[in-house]
């Protein structure tokens, strides 16, 4: 790695807290649901990463992705169906609730 690379790298780190800070400082002026949104968000992408993919549809992903650009305040029902997405759905209730939300927040319902 050249001397480029690894001022970048450095300057990368210096930043990284004042990037923290500045984004707890902003989710400090949401409101409530504003911020249940983001937090729905950061669990979203977390389960992602947890749950095999293998057994997640693309329109269960696409209804999530829906509710949470609507703000997470527009009751757009995601129906899990497969395993893994019920497997989703169930550790995103738990991250949520954990979160201080009701388990009524999350968006999944059937029809």
């Amino acid at each position: 790695m050249g001397w480029p690379a690894v001022s970048l790298v450095c300057v990368g780190l210096n930043i990284a807290p004042v990037l923290a800070m500045a984004q707890q400082t902003d989710a400090q002026t949401l409101t409530w649901p504003e911020r249940k949104c983001v937090l729905y968000q950061r669990a979203w992408d977390a389960a992602l990463q947890s749950v095999d993919q293998s057994g997640v549809s693309q329109t269960f992903l696409a209804q999530n992705d829906v509710f949470i650009a609507k703000g997470c305040t527009e009751r757009t029902p995601v129906c899990p169906r497969s395993p893994a997405e019920f497997e989703m759905a169930n550790l995103l209730t738990v991250m949520t609730m954990n979160e201080g939300m009701a388990s009524t927040f999350v968006p999944f319902t059937c029809p």
